[in-house]
């Protein structure tokens, strides 16, 4: 399971977070939660969809846990490169924009954003992999293609 949705796994816990590190935690834990709850999974939802809703439910206990309200944790720095900044910026810049703007949205918006377009899940799984309705799906997903669209259009002007 690792090998086949590690990936995704950590992606969607980086994207809930905002933070390498609980990210890191997140899909650790997620792994070790659906080991130990394989004999329980009732093959209702795809195993992809099963393991992101363990890492939505871990990363929400994370943060009404004590220790989260109470101390606030920095972005990640920035990387550092051996390009020069000019070769960086230029092979870069679009897909860091596009990013940087998904990333802040509000929560609820681009949640169902990468849902959709990273992991490509379709409304029905998203629909119940959040707890809400596929019409809620479907206008949360509008709204934040449209916000993203009039970030980017502010960027380009």
């Amino acid at each position: 399971m690792m090998e086949t949705y590690g990936d995704d796994v950590w992606h969607y816990a980086y994207f809930l977070t905002r933070s390498r590190d609980l990210a890191d935690d997140i899909a650790q834990d997620t792994f070790v939660k659906a080991y130990g709850a394989l004999d329980s999974f009732r093959g209702e939802a795809r195993v992809k969809t099963w393991l992101l809703a363990i890492v939505r439910n871990t990363a929400f206990t994370g943060r009404r846990s004590a220790f989260a309200r109470r101390v606030r944790l920095q972005a990640d720095p920035p990387g550092k490169s051996r390009e020069s900044a000019e070769d960086e910026y230029m092979r870069r810049s679009d897909r860091e924009e596009i990013w940087n703007a998904v990333m802040k949205l509000p929560d609820r918006y681009r949640e169902v954003l990468v849902l959709d377009l990273k992991h490509g899940l379709p409304l029905t799984e998203t629909a119940k992999l959040l707890g809400i309705a596929e019409g809620t799906v479907k206008s949360r997903l509008h709204r934040a293609r449209a916000k993203v669209a009039k970030a980017l259009k502010g960027w380009e002007s």
